[in-house]
């Protein structure tokens, strides 16, 4: 049974990745005394073998919608990684009644109307690439690079052969399609956001969160010095700050 302290946390990763790569996060909130699900949304993980080109933003908001009400999850502070910032956006845009809080780590925030490609503009020279391939509709994982930026932050060899394992192949549909957020109730839902700082270069901009959240309550933003893909390689850190943003 519950406790009146227990939270729900959903943990939704990224482009490219699957729900593997919170392996190291949900034994520590679990380890709390705090229910949590890590699903991996349509074409990754088990579901690579559901990717196809119909597949795309729509479809991974219905894969967390479905998560909550299947379960029938409430109060669930919903945690975004990366292109996942717009995936909790709309869900919480579609059940904000189910919605404890939201939690942006290194992760894109929409405006209503907004795709990813208009968060991230670079993702556009990947779509660009895939066109001339013989599947233009389908993204490869960003390619390893020197330190800091490594494979999506990380540089130890260990963990970038594991997190290689978990990597799948993106459908062009999920930047395209825009998002919709245009239920008022959302504007009630505490925000954090999380910043990771470790791989990032000097001439680096990232969207600027505003002083203010949508509640008028001062904005929460906190940083971790670490790579992109927090969760493999500070997932202490990242696991005592979403316990404090819950």
């Amino acid at each position: 049974m519950s406790s009146p302290h227990t939270k729900t946390y959903v943990l939704v990763h990224g482009a490219w990745h699957s729900g593997q790569v919170w392996d190291r996060v949900v034994p520590l909130l679990g380890g709390a005394g705090h229910r949590v699900f890590a699903p991996s949304l349509t074409g990754h993980g088990e579901k690579a073998h559901l990717l196809g080109p119909e597949v795309g933003l729509d479809t991974h908001v219905d894969d967390v919608v479905g998560l909550l009400v299947d379960e029938d999850l409430t109060d669930v502070v919903l945690v975004g990684h990366s292109y996942a910032g717009l995936v909790v956006s709309a869900a919480a845009d579609r059940i904000p009644e189910r919605i404890a809080g939201l939690v942006y780590v290194d992760a894109l925030v929409p405006v209503d109307g907004e795709s990813t490609i208009d968060v991230l503009p670079a993702t556009q020279f990947m779509i660009d690439q895939a066109a001339g391939s013989d599947t233009p509709w389908r993204i490869p994982p960003l390619p390893e690079q020197p330190a800091p930026a490594g494979l999506f932050g990380i540089t130890d060899p260990a963990d970038t052969t594991w997190v290689r394992t978990l990597l799948s192949d993106e459908s062009v549909r999920c930047f395209q399609q825009p998002v919709r957020l245009r239920n008022p109730a959302t504007d009630a839902i505490p925000r954090t956001h999380i910043h990771c700082t470790g791989d990032k270069p000097a001439d680096f901009v990232r969207r600027a969160v505003p002083a203010r959240q949508p509640d008028g309550t001062p904005a929460q933003v906190w940083e971790v010095p670490t790579g992109h893909d927090c969760m493999v390689t500070a997932p202490a850190d990242l696991a005592r700050l979403l316990l404090a943003a819950g």
